[in-house]
């Protein structure tokens, strides 16, 4: 299935954003930790949100978490602390995805974890146990989501957990996220000196009645739109000014492109700001997922970029990196990448495709990141669009409410 968007002549509309799936899945995890009396509330409706859910309620020997990264860390390290035997899983992709640095991390924290086919790879299995382990050692560069995978079981261990990154730690919103929730559950969490992070042995509060905060990252295609379209004012609900969302700063970066941010009640209004700058040289090493989002814009406004900071698309849904240049090509546009962790486009440019079809390779981002490029080429389609629905499934039906028309194609 393919969608072809036809865009209105100018966009208007106020949208309610879906709830933050980085919150949500940690939240859930903190919930089950904490074995909380109150389920947290405003949680994400997304696919990857949804298999969390399903592992920690149903409670399945085998849990089958799909394609969904997040829940695989998460559940790794917390399946680990409980008296149980559990194997984890997913999709094909996700079996290609590596997991050994966790693997290793958790072992040596004492946990019991075979490799069922694949050695560094899921699927896994769990025989839970009482951890004895304390301290840990880290290379920085490696996903935020194991760091934080282990420093949310911190307070069940038997000594807590001290946990150093060394080298060059990436990903630090993600990091300061994991411990600013973990605090607000109760957990005595900080860093003790630039590389250090120690986790007192300090149950979890029970009582949390925990609220999530709109989605920073589903916000930034909205920023899109507006920045490529003629006319454009979007009310974005549930957003918050202080927010624990490393991703909240796209917006700081969107006002580069020519989109200007006003904090209301509600969460945020975007106009059109026409400021923009003629190149964009920006680290994004604190928010790789808004990667595609800037790519694509950047390109589309004829804006040249270098964007540093990118080497952990290569093992997200799909190498967005790959991914990336492959159809940004098929709609005119030359990328270059170096050292797997660097894009950058200078002006270069090929005949583009009559009719291009954007592959979105099992990636809602990509997806979501091509689809207001339909205001320059309005004959793009969007291939397996449902893709979306890992976190942000209500995408399509919100474009529709303030005026794409959505055909849908074989």
């Amino acid at each position: 299935m393919q969608y072809k968007l036809t865009v209105p002549s100018h966009i208007e509309g106020t949208i309610q954003l879906p709830a933050s799936k980085s919150i949500s899945n940690r939240a859930l995890i903190l919930h089950a930790l904490s074995k909380g009396k109150e389920y947290p509330r405003n949680l994400s409706d997304c696919d990857d949100t949804k298999v969390m859910i399903k592992a920690l309620t149903e409670n399945n020997e085998t849990i089958d978490i799909m394609a969904a990264g997040t829940a695989m860390r998460f559940l790794t390290a917390y399946l680990s602390t409980l008296p149980e035997q559990h194997i984890i899983t997913g999709t094909e992709r996700m079996r290609q995805r590596p997991i050994q640095i966790l693997v290793n991390a958790l072992r040596q924290l004492g946990a019991d974890i075979t490799y069922v086919e694949n050695e560094g790879f899921p699927p896994l299995c769990i025989k839970g146990k009482t951890l004895t382990g304390h301290r840990l050692s880290l290379k920085g560069d490696v996903s935020s989501q194991y760091i934080s995978a282990l420093l949310m079981i911190g307070p069940t261990l038997e000594k807590g957990l001290q946990l150093q990154l060394t080298g060059n730690i990436i990903s630090r919103p993600y990091i300061r996220l994991t411990l600013q929730l973990m605090k607000d559950f109760g957990a005595k969490a900080a860093w003790i000196s630039d590389d250090t992070i120690e986790v007192k042995p300090t149950p979890y509060n029970s009582s949390i009645a925990y609220f999530v905060e709109s989605d920073w990252s589903a916000a930034s295609y909205w920023y899109q739109i507006v920045a490529l379209s003629s006319q454009a004012q979007v009310q974005l609900n549930g957003l918050f000014k202080d927010s624990y969302q490393g991703d909240s700063r796209g917006a700081k970066v969107m006002e580069k492109l020519g989109v200007a941010t006003e904090f209301n009640t509600d969460g945020v209004l975007i106009t059109k700001s026409n400021n923009r700058v003629d190149y964009l040289e920006e680290d994004f090493i604190d928010i790789p997922d808004l990667a595609q989002t800037f790519v694509v814009t950047c390109a589309l406004l004829n804006i040249p970029f270098r964007f540093t900071g990118l080497q952990t698309l290569k093992i997200k849904e799909t190498d967005r990196i790959a991914a990336l240049i492959a159809e940004m090509k098929k709609i005119g546009y030359v990328l270059h990448d170096e050292n797997d962790s660097i894009l950058w486009w200078n002006g270069e440019r090929c005949e583009p495709e009559a009719i291009p079809v954007i592959h979105t390779y099992e990636d809602h981002r990509m997806a979501m990141a091509f689809a207001p490029a339909s205001f320059l080429y309005p004959q793009i389609r969007i291939a397996h669009p449902h893709v979306v629905s890992k976190s942000y499934p209500t995408f399509w039906s919100n474009l529709q409410q303030v005026g794409f028309t959505i055909t849908e194609e074989d």
